[in-house]
């Protein structure tokens, strides 16, 4: 069975392809990458290989969450997740709309020097790829993150308010409560 979603040519920058997580397969990858210093934001250092297992089955396994893992060229360069924001935490945070998907996106670390506009077209893809059959993204960044909120704004999302996300505890799940900086996208 494939697990490919979305698969777009950007010019001057390659093929992008958007494909399900493989919570079995991919687990070790994503462990090591979220696991290092530069990804505490991401809210799952100090996760074992399992744990990372079970947090991307168990997304795998809802109708409203998607965990996804992007290639660049056939090399892994990101995770994207996407998600119906009345389905999660933030709608207590904001009046979501219909058409409103919210996500979520984390570059994988690179051995290489940082590439001149990889992030801006990596977003290309994967803007396009949010909005099929949706008409506005919803972003919700750590508010300290102020890489993420900055590339935010260079892709072209506005600004929101900072918002405390609250604390999910239910058994097959633990997120901790949140301070957030909204920021939407709108397709122009």
């Amino acid at each position: 069975m494939s697990r490919t979603e979305y698969t777009r040519t950007v010019e001057g920058f390659g093929t992008v392809r958007v494909d399900r997580i493989d919570p079995g397969a991919d687990a070790p990858l994503l462990h090591a990458w979220v696991n290092e210093e530069r990804a505490r934001f991401w809210g799952m250092h100090g996760t074992t290989v399992e744990q990372v297992r079970e947090i991307y089955a168990h997304l795998d396994s809802l109708g409203t969450h998607h965990g996804y893992l992007v290639r660049r060229d056939g090399i892994p360069v990101a995770v994207f997740q996407t998600y119906d924001p009345e389905a999660d935490r933030v709608s207590e945070c904001y009046a979501a709309r219909p058409g409103d998907i919210g996500v979520h996106l984390f570059v994988a670390p690179s051995a290489a020097a940082p590439e001149k506009g990889f992030t801006s077209g990596l977003l290309t893809a994967l803007l396009d790829f949010a909005l099929t059959g949706r008409s506005r993204i919803v972003a919700e960044p750590d508010a300290a993150n102020e890489k993420a909120v900055a590339r935010l704004v260079r892709a072209g999302f506005e600004l929101g308010p900072e918002v405390l996300l609250p604390e999910v505890d239910l058994p097959e799940v633990f997120v901790p409560e949140k301070r957030a900086r909204l920021a939407f996208y709108t397709r122009g």
